[in-house]
């Protein structure tokens, strides 16, 4: 799956500063290492439906074995690690024998700072060393995943280092001499052992992490299907960031693939279309998703057009960007792959009549397009009735309670069928904009 900075962030996965993204949401990795592996795994999923499958029984195997994780490491662990490597290269030389002449006392005395500086090093090499053997122990489990299982291989390869017993028999009342002398062997030879070591942590940390969040939140792992024919079915789906989400069941497959989405402004289209591409993008990572059941087919990508912008710089205005994407679209429509297209209130950039026209003419080439997954909301009601007898389109509405005395609420609940809804006008009023405008009279 390939996912561009713009569906990211259509998606809100990677917040700006806030902390309110999807990526926040999962993020319960212990090491910064862990969190850029977690990072670069949203930016490059699995390339193919084998690849994912052995991720999600990896994660998946994590969401039950959550409480096996070590708890010695953290991110300080790693980042003195780093420092202590990073001297590797100019490291002085082992002790002589007349420093091993002084008493524990005496040396302790002599190289107070250094004393104390290399135990401390060693202590967190220990750690790493204990909680890297702790995972190891999981080999004993039958059940361990394929991908799982060939890092922690690779661990307790790592492990057989000669100098690893040394280290972890250890303990404060070694004196200087043999703290120097072990110090200096390590930094020579551990180096890049530890290095490697470091980053098979960081992929158990970023596995767990995702299996940690699928296992708090009781979220569901989806059934993987082959790429085509295309299919996508859930139910009870619900955008994970809010506080008191509304589900939804719908199905897509190759007979009924592109939804035509109509409602008032702020009636739940949007957030509909995002649920359902954030589902899409967690379980094309090998995560659990915030819904009941989901079966999906491995896709090519996602595509939204929900908040372009335009390019002063370029001089481009914002119906030219809302043009360019929907010619990136196309361009990735072209593609044997089936994606997930998401699009939100085409053309917002001109006027009504233009808007019509442009969107009448996108959706009749969409409708040439059957092995992708595609909704499109819109609020110009012209164009749901345009379609309305086209079998190969289907359409639901968002509910909007329209009162007598003018006023309104919305139910967020998605029903079959076309709306005809138009509140703007009421919107100016209960917000008091007419009022002020003529308030001079």
């Amino acid at each position: 799956m390939q996912n561009d900075k713009t569906t990211l962030k259509d998606l809100s996965v990677f917040a700006a500063e806030n902390g309110d993204g999807i990526f926040d949401l999962i993020d319960h990795t212990t090491t910064l290492m862990g969190k850029e592996v977690l990072r670069h795994h949203i930016l490059h999923p699995p390339t193919n439906i084998e690849a994912l499958q052995k991720a999600q029984d990896t994660i998946q195997f994590w969401a039950k074995h959550a409480d096996q994780w070590p708890t010695s490491i953290t991110n300080g662990t790693m980042v003195m690690l780093e420092k202590f490597f990073d001297a590797a290269d100019t490291a002085v030389a082992p002790p002589t024998g007349l420093t091993k002449m002084f008493s524990a006392y005496i040396q302790k005395l002599l190289h107070k700072n250094d004393y104390y500086y290399t135990q401390f090093s060693l202590s967190h090499i220990a750690d790493l060393f204990k909680d890297c053997s702790k995972l190891t122990e999981l080999l004993e489990d039958d059940q361990v995943p394929e991908s799982l299982r060939q890092e922690l291989e690779n661990i307790k390869k790592e492990l057989q280092h000669r100098l690893v017993p040394d280290i972890l028999k250890l303990d404060k009342k070694a004196n200087y001499s043999e703290l120097s002398t072990l110090s200096f062997r390590a930094r020579r030879e551990l180096k890049n052992m530890v290095n490697r070591l470091m980053h098979h942590y960081a992929r158990l940390d970023a596995w767990r992490s995702m299996g940690k969040t699928t296992h708090e939140n009781k979220w569901v792992f989806p059934q993987l299907l082959p790429t085509l024919p295309i299919h996508l079915e859930v139910t009870g789906v619900y955008h994970p960031l809010l506080k008191h989400p509304v589900s939804y069941d719908i199905t897509f497959n190759a007979n009924k693939n592109f939804l035509l989405l109509t409602g008032a402004n702020m009636s739940g289209k949007t957030t509909f279309m995002r649920a359902l591409g954030v589902s899409a993008l967690l379980a094309h990572i090998g995560m659990g998703v915030p819904a009941t059941s989901l079966r999906i087919s491995y896709l090519g990508g996602i595509i939204t057009s929900m908040q372009v912008e335009d390019n002063l710089l370029k001089g481009e205005s914002y119906f030219f960007a809302e043009v360019q994407r929907m010619k990136l679209t196309a361009q990735k429509l072209l593609q044997s792959e089936p994606h997930l297209v998401l699009m939100d209130e085409l053309f917002k950039g001109t006027n009504v009549h233009d808007a019509y026209e442009c969107t009448r003419a996108v959706v009749d080439g969409l409708l040439d397009h059957p092995n992708h997954v595609m909704i499109l909301s819109t609020h110009l009601y012209e164009v749901a009735e345009h379609f309305k007898d086209r079998k190969d389109l289907f359409f639901s509405y968002f509910v909007t309670d329209m009162k007598p005395d003018n006023t309104y609420s919305f139910t967020y609940h998605l029903k079959d069928g076309i709306s005809n809804d138009r509140i703007g006008y009421r919107i100016l009023q209960k917000e008091g904009v007419l009022d002020l405008l003529h308030k001079n009279k």
